[in-house]
């Protein structure tokens, strides 16, 4: 059964329920395998035998940025091939990310996005879950 697609542009509207971050520009990227979010800071502390991984979210020069500390356990680390080539190791989450419409479950990777012009980027790990990409469209699914 070929089940209807989303139609996305090169940039979209982006939230983060679990995170509690709403309608924040992302770039659509097909190029890029994972999900990954901007972190101004992230750190480990363990506890008792068990480690958590501290992070906030976005740039605190930005009117986006959201002034909380998260805190999980549910996490892991894993080696990602930045954009710039080098290898690098990222703090990933098992978090929801809503995209047009439709609520999917993403791995999301914390790294540092500040010299980026969007502070999300959507890979295509959670593009081939039923989304087509038309880059001369942008916020193509605001209103969805």
């Amino acid at each position: 059964m070929n089940k209807a697609k989303t139609t996305l542009g090169r940039t979209e509207i982006v939230t983060f329920p679990d995170l509690g971050i709403e309608n924040i520009t992302a770039k659509i990227d097909t190029g890029a395998y994972s999900t990954a979010i901007h972190a101004h800071k992230f750190w480990t502390e363990t506890r008792e035998g068990v480690e958590e991984l501290y992070f906030q979210l976005l740039d605190p020069s930005k009117e986006e940025f959201v002034n909380r500390i998260y805190k999980t356990a549910n996490f892991y680390r894993k080696k990602v091939r930045s954009s710039n080539g080098r290898m690098e190791e990222r703090f990933i989450l098992k978090t929801k990310i809503r995209l047009g419409g439709k609520l999917r479950t993403t791995h999301l990777s914390l790294t540092n996005r500040e010299k980026m012009r969007y502070p999300v980027l959507v890979g295509r790990k959670v593009l081939a879950k039923g989304y087509l990409v038309d880059v001369s469209l942008q916020n193509s699914t605001k209103t969805k």
